[in-house]
């Protein structure tokens, strides 16, 4: 049993890493955005909003003292990492096979209409187009470096979960 307990700190300690790196990642977006003025599309927003997604179920999971707790929310985080990677590949799919936009993206009115897009417009407020193309860092696209990010925050998760499966109490 006492390793058992280990286990769980460590799992919590964890988490709680996990979740300070998507607030990072997302401190990074805002660093593109206003010192380097890359201005954020609809997608770019709501990657942000499944980074901070993955960081609040983090650290909610850390204050768990047992398994039960842990677990979903672990699932929670790993759910929204999944979504992340939707968002992040239908992204990297746009950049790659752009088209007429007009000066306009659909999704703009819908993300701009999100609570947060008026608690925060400087974080969630829409400001360019998903198919504007920034110069890539180390060979990647933003887009495709959000995808690797998401995949990387969600493998771990499910990893855990399936190996700390009997861990229910």
């Amino acid at each position: 049993m006492n390793n058992d307990n280990a286990i769980l700190r460590r799992e919590r300690s964890l988490l709680v890493l996990l979740g300070l790196i998507c607030v990072a990642l997302v401190a990074g977006a805002l660093y593109l955005q206003y010192g380097l003025h890359e201005d954020p599309c609809p997608l770019c927003i709501i990657q942000r909003y499944f980074f901070l997604l993955i960081a609040i179920f983090a650290f909610l999971g850390a204050r768990f003292d047992s398994w039960r707790g842990v677990r979903l929310l672990e699932v929670l985080a790993a759910l929204s990492a999944l979504g992340g990677i939707v968002t992040a590949a239908r992204h990297v799919y746009v950049q790659a096979h752009p088209g007429f936009s007009c000066g306009f993206d659909a999704l703009q009115p819908v993300v701009d209409s999100l609570p947060p897009a008026h608690w925060l417009p400087g974080v969630f407020k829409v400001a360019g187009l998903c198919e504007t193309a920034y110069p890539p860092i180390l060979g990647l696209t933003l887009p495709m470096w959000s995808l690797v990010a998401f995949i990387v925050a969600f493998l771990p998760l499910v990893l855990s979960l399936s190996r700390n499966r009997r861990r229910f109490s």
